[in-house]
């Protein structure tokens, strides 16, 4: 057995201290950091679109386009942080620390790309496809939730690892 090992080896937290100083470099966390709120605003906007049109059945153009922007956005912050997490963790998915929001990720990419396959397909009426599209949205809110909270426990960790080195 090894006795010595490092705080890499066997991290307390979210990140060892070689990911948080990966993570604290990467061009790519700035990147996720601008096309969050960007993603969020897209959906914030589309959501009102798909209400008007429950409501009104008008505006289904604009509803559907915004579905169409919404899932793009998705797509780039999907690659962009698939390659942060390459970057930071060493593997593109599936990371230790982000397991979890990856597997409900997977499930926000299908209804999304399912989405626009029947969109583009012709495959669903109007009704459906916005019902497929709130679906889509539900679990883009809980994936939204689960980083959010991955966000927050990193400032704590941060902010622990702060007042550590601070009395050090």
């Amino acid at each position: 057995m090894n006795a010595h090992v490092s705080l890499s080896e066997n991290p307390v937290g979210l990140y060892s201290v070689e990911e948080r100083i990966r993570r604290d470099q990467s061009v790519w966390t700035l990147v996720q950091g601008i096309l969050a709120p960007i993603q969020f605003l897209v959906f914030a906007i589309s959501v009102g679109l798909i209400a008007h049109w429950w409501l009104t059945g008008s505006w289904l153009m604009a509803a559907h386009a915004s579905i169409v922007i919404k899932t793009m956005t998705l797509y780039a912050i999907m690659i962009t942080g698939s390659i942060w997490e390459k970057e930071v963790f060493g593997a593109y998915l599936f990371a230790r620390p982000f397991f979890w929001e990856d597997m409900v990720s997977m499930l926000v990419l299908a209804l999304h790309t399912a989405y626009l396959a029947a969109l583009f397909g012709g495959l669903l009426s109007d009704g459906q496809l916005m019902a497929l599209a709130v679906a889509a949205y539900v679990s883009y809110v809980v994936n939204a939730g689960q980083f959010l909270w991955k966000f927050r426990l990193a400032r704590l960790d941060a902010s622990s690892h702060s007042n550590i080195e601070a009395s050090a």
